[in-house]
């Protein structure tokens, strides 16, 4: 596991510039930014996991939110570092594993993103210790947000960016596990987790969480504040 968080940190360490790029103006940021903004408004405390150079955070802080931003990469901090104080913006940012977040800040938040680490984290108890560790830095009736890369999504960007690979026998490690309905954890574009729809649910009910069903926003803020 040390050597795996070492690969993943490494190669957000080189790759600082391309992250920040990745999605700016990109349907990934924009839509998640619309569905974030039914939630989070000017003032509510936002915590940032796994919110490399810090794209999320920067949107937010700008809205007037109190943002800490924590990533695994060195670089990805610097880099945020950097960013925020040339805008003039007071957030917080740490370099921290996301599994021990709660070991390393002691405030509770409105709203805590976990948008990165789950797609890192290979193991499903170390998934497990994110969430939980995210949870205890929740504020009570507080929402997490948080993001996976599908299977569906791999086979997706396949598709687009690099079909020539589906000759490779490499990629077998991959295809095998989507036919047979299977999550895939292991190298992709650095160390990687892609996991089957059907495996979100179980992750989550493993972490505590609960499924609720909701017609409404105000009656899913209501059903939320009972966690």
């Amino acid at each position: 596991m040390k050597e795996d968080i070492r690969i993943v940190s490494e190669f957000y360490d080189k790759s600082v510039e391309t992250e920040w790029n990745r999605i700016v103006d990109r349907p990934e940021f924009l839509i998640t930014c619309r569905m974030l903004d039914r939630y989070i408004k000017p003032g509510d405390t936002v915590l940032d996991i796994g919110g490399g150079p810090g794209r999320y955070s920067l949107y937010f802080a700008e809205k007037g939110c109190a943002v800490t931003l924590v990533d695994l990469s060195p670089e990805n901090v610097s880099f945020a570092q950097a960013n925020f104080a040339d805008k003039g913006l007071k957030v917080t940012t740490i370099c921290a594993d996301a599994r021990d977040v709660d070991k390393v800040i002691s405030a509770d938040y409105d709203h805590v993103l976990l948008m990165g680490p789950l797609y890192h984290l290979l193991d499903e108890t170390e998934r497990v210790k994110a969430i939980e560790a995210a949870l205890r830095l929740l504020k009570p009736g507080g929402l997490l947000f948080a993001a996976f890369i599908s299977m569906s999504g791999g086979l997706v960007f396949m598709l687009r960016e690099m079909p020539a690979q589906f000759a490779n026998p490499d990629e077998a490690r991959f295809l095998i596990p989507l036919v047979d309905g299977k999550s895939y954890g292991g190298m992709a574009f650095t160390q990687a987790f892609f996991i089957n729809q059907n495996e979100v649910l179980p992750l989550c009910h493993n972490s505590r969480l609960k499924k609720y069903t909701f017609s409404d926003r105000k009656a899913f803020l209501h059903r939320m504040s009972m966690i």
